[in-house]
């Protein structure tokens, strides 16, 4: 018993405490906003629709972290992703599954351009992805710096399918049984979010992102290609990138410059939230996923609460944040002492 303890102070208790955090937080919902429809299963299937291409860019910056970098770059991505995916359905009139291809190699071109930068060249992954911030946000205005709204029939299509749930049916005002619904977007996300979490914990890579993250010259020791890892590491993070941008835009059906503005500290902060270590070698998508679900609670809060700023969200979300990394802080300092 003491051993299985152990076990879980150790590995597990950042996500334990995230998942608790989200069950007391929607609970609250609940009891304070119960009679405003908090309570509905719609409510809850909202968090993952609203946030579904951030909870892909959520697992690939989980898996940066784990390997020891980090990328403040995906917000800009995801605004170059849905301008360039705009731009070529209403200006060059190329059909929906030529532009999402296109933009999925822009993805793997610019994740292996930092990746080299970073691996091969040992320069800081803060100031290489800071370069790509700044890059794609700038080739996101030099694409059109107006609004660009997707009319695209496929597209839309895309993004207007509902997949109703035959659960928990309500009864609304003219008698009909209303059934709960998602969209396709969240059904890509856990998938995604599923091969993540297969890859990190069951296959050799995601062993040696671990190992990488965790001792880099001990994982030289052990024979491991470290530069190969990283490179391997930022590559997948661009591809998810280019998939959580499309997401984003299927929500949105429009590309414009200061579109995911702050979205890369959204995903640091799910991340973060959910037991990653910004020190590398510990992490678990799943618990990013549950530090995403926390914000789209909090933004669910204000939203229901009718009165409050949005910047209200983004405020609780610092405090929940510092929380975090104090608490990593403290575990950290009680393991070196325990040695």
């Amino acid at each position: 018993m003491k051993n299985k303890l152990k076990n879980i102070d150790n590995k597990t208790f950042l996500l334990y405490m995230t998942i608790v955090l989200f069950i007391i937080m929607y609970g609250i919902g609940v009891i304070m906003f119960g009679n405003k429809g908090f309570q509905k299963p719609q409510v809850f299937l909202n968090l993952f629709i609203s946030n579904a291409g951030l909870i892909v860019i959520a697992t690939g910056m989980t898996m940066v972290i784990i390997s020891g970098g980090i990328d403040i770059s995906v917000g800009s991505f995801v605004a170059l992703t849905c301008m360039v995916l705009a731009y070529l359905m209403e200006k060059t009139k190329i059909n929906a599954l030529s532009a999402i291809v296109i933009v999925i190699i822009i993805g793997l071109i610019f994740g292996l351009v930092q990746g080299i930068l970073i691996s091969y060249l040992n320069i800081q992954p803060f100031i290489v992805t800071l370069a790509g911030m700044f890059f794609a946000r700038g080739m996101t205005a030099i694409i059109s710096q107006e609004m660009i709204s997707i009319t695209n029939e496929t597209f839309l299509s895309w993004a207007n399918k509902k997949i109703t749930i035959p659960l928990f049916g309500i009864v609304n005002k003219k008698g009909a049984v209303v059934y709960p619904y998602i969209y396709p977007t969240v059904i890509v996300a856990l998938i995604i979010l599923v091969l993540m979490f297969i890859m990190l914990k069951y296959t050799k890579f995601g062993r040696s992102v671990y190992a990488v993250g965790g001792n880099e010259q001990s994982a030289l020791l052990l024979g491991l290609n470290v530069k190969k890892i990283k490179l391997q590491v930022y590559i997948l993070n661009g591809l998810l990138c280019s998939i959580g941008g499309f997401l984003f835009c299927l929500n949105t059906c429009a590309g414009f410059v200061e579109q995911a503005k702050g979205f890369e500290m959204e995903a640091i902060a799910g991340a973060v939230i959910g037991g990653t270590l910004l020190t590398g070698g510990v992490g678990n998508v799943f618990g990013s996923l549950f530090g995403v679900l926390i914000k789209g609670t909090i933004e669910a809060f204000v939203s229901f609460q009718g009165t409050l700023s949005s910047w209200w969200t983004k405020i609780i979300i610092a405090a929940i944040l510092a929380f975090f990394i104090i608490l990593q802080s403290i575990l950290a300092m009680s393991k070196r002492g325990k040695k």
